[in-house]
């Protein structure tokens, strides 16, 4: 069965034999909802690759502590893959981040497409952003991820087709693209960046842009799926010609 994970952002002096420490929001969590009791074993990660096991040895409503047994330092994968996402409408934006975290992606990038439903300003757009990076850093968590991805400020459509132009691999998913996503090779390293539309879809002055830059439309299948789906299984149909997916869990906590 796998272990509890929490997410302590600081495990840079973290030893085996030694103890480490949750407090704040993390250890109520862990303590009071999740009810984890002395002599219990729980994972830490900072989110950055370092992973501790560990059994508790004090908790209270704000603070856990645990002896750690085990210190694992996991490398990046790659190739990496970044995830362009327009804003959809509704709380679908965090089920497309939940998602695409659970399923591997690197970066999440929020973008502001001319036809997005949802439109990010002031306050508005600091709550929204909070709320994906929550979703991330939770999700990441459930899936036992020892790197959580990264979600970007919120860019517009100049910014994307930088990312495109530098990427070992770019995809705009169309449902007008003549290629399918199948047909590509997927690179072993750099970044593989993905864009989704909104479901307004993307407008003919963005494809021109990112057309320019080599990026041209590309289809998923038959289906035309929503934009709070289609980069999820754009990124699964991507992983799984990587050595990423090769990667055994079974031997871990």
């Amino acid at each position: 069965m796998s272990l509890p994970v929490f997410h302590l952002p600081d495990l840079g002096g973290a030893r085996v034999g030694g103890t480490v420490e949750l407090v704040g929001d993390e250890a109520r969590h862990a303590t009071v909802v999740r009810r984890i009791r002395v002599g219990e074993q729980v994972a830490l990660t900072d989110g950055a690759g370092t992973t501790v096991v560990g059994t508790v040895s004090a908790s209270s409503k704000t603070s856990l502590a645990a002896t750690v047994s085990e210190v694992v330092e996991a490398p990046r994968e790659t190739p990496r893959l970044v995830v362009v996402q327009a804003l959809p409408k509704g709380d679908r934006g965090e089920l497309a981040v939940e998602m695409l975290t659970e399923v591997g992606v690197d970066v999440i990038v929020p973008w502001a497409a001319s036809r997005s439903v949802a439109v990010w300003r002031g306050e508005r757009a600091a709550k929204s952003l909070a709320k994906w990076r929550s979703t991330a850093r939770e999700a990441a968590k459930q899936s036992r991820r020892a790197w959580f991805p990264s979600v970007t400020e919120m860019v517009g459509t100049s910014e994307v087709a930088d990312l495109l132009r530098d990427a070992a691999l770019a995809v705009v998913l169309h449902e007008a693209g003549v290629k399918p996503l199948a047909s590509l090779e997927v690179p072993a390293d750099g970044d593989v960046v993905v864009v989704v539309g909104p479901e307004g879809g993307i407008s003919e002055e963005e494809l021109s842009v990112f057309a320019s830059v080599g990026a041209e439309p590309l289809r998923l299948g038959s289906s035309v799926l929503r934009t709070s789906t289609a980069g999820v299984a754009a990124s699964a149909a991507l992983l799984s010609r990587t050595s990423r997916w090769e990667h055994d869990r079974s031997r871990e906590s």
